[in-house]
């Protein structure tokens, strides 16, 4: 038997999904940790050529790639990986890893279990109507690991 005791139904729409500059991206939080009691959150990039993480790894969630349209590559240790349109890319937890859009623009999907990574793409990001502003590296890290995110390593480049 199912325990539906928790379940919720929740439907969103752009009008009601939070977006932000993010990093050089348009991130959408198509649906976060509010609207899953924090089980997962699925996160929508738009970037062009050269949006990028820093190396990284998270402490308490899996990470999953699915790529909508572009090219990414994902390095994980000292493999690199080209994720093209319909291709997923799982990161388990605990691996440094990063990213790099390598074709004109991309645009793809995050999942993240449990959520928080939604949180800190909240607390970094801009409101669209506002320019872009990328935090410093030193307090990029300090507000990375306030949501359980260890920056490791440099950007990766195209």
């Amino acid at each position: 038997m199912t325990d539906t005791s928790r379940a919720v139904t929740v439907v969103t729409d752009p009008d009601t999904q939070a977006a932000v500059n993010f990093l050089g991206a348009v991130v959408r939080a198509r649906i976060g940790a509010e609207d899953t009691a924090g089980r997962f959150a699925v996160l929508e990039h738009a970037g062009e050529r050269g949006y990028m993480s820093p190396l990284h790894l998270h402490e308490a969630d899996e990470e999953t790639f699915l790529v909508l349209d572009g090219e990414l590559r994902v390095e994980v240790g000292s493999e690199a990986h080209a994720v093209g349109a319909g291709g997923l890319a799982l990161l388990p937890r605990g691996l440094p890893h990063g990213f790099v859009v390598v074709s004109g623009s991309a645009r793809f999907l995050t999942l993240h279990t449990p959520a928080g990574f939604d949180r800190f793409v909240a607390e970094v990001g801009t409101p669209l109507n506002v320019p872009a502003d990328v935090p410093a590296p030193a307090e990029l890290t300090r507000i990375a690991a306030r949501h359980g995110i260890q920056i490791v390593g440099p950007p990766l480049l195209p």
